[in-house]
């Protein structure tokens, strides 16, 4: 039988022991985890405990699947064909930040080629563009 406030509570209980082992990353994604399920299950009062422990955590508030601008650009880029080198020197930066970065990218996305993101930059590109022509209509 599910128990989704049980599984709320024991995500909560994890969240702030990661939080405390200062795993950020981790503590972020399960309290982000319990506050919704808590929200869902209209507990206000543990909602709000779950939004002071992630308060606590610091750090960046992006959404673990949010590019930052500079993941953005190096996505961009590669999507363009472009290899490692050259978006390094178009960013004026080094070879191993880019591959850092990617890896970040990939992670985030879900992708596991280069091939894989450009077909994902594409997909999104569309759909902005479908977006906005619907906006203006």
């Amino acid at each position: 039988m599910p128990q989704p406030f049980e599984l709320a509570r024991t995500l909560l209980v994890k969240g702030e022991v990661e939080r405390r082992a200062k795993q950020k990353r981790a503590a972020r994604s399960t309290l982000e985890q319990a506050l919704g399920l808590f929200q869902s299950l209209g507990a206000p009062l543990w909602g709000q405990r779950a939004r002071d422990d992630l308060a606590r955590v610091g750090g960046a508030v992006l959404p673990s699947n949010q590019l930052t601008p500079t993941e953005q650009r190096i996505a961009q880029l590669v999507g363009e064909g472009k290899k490692n080198r050259e978006v390094a020197d178009v960013l004026l930066i080094s070879v191993k930040t880019v591959e850092a970065n990617l890896s970040r990218i990939f992670h985030k996305l879900g992708v596991r080629s280069r091939t894989e993101l450009t077909r994902r930059i594409a997909t999104t590109d569309g759909q902005q563009t479908t977006s906005t022509e619907a906006g203006t209509q």
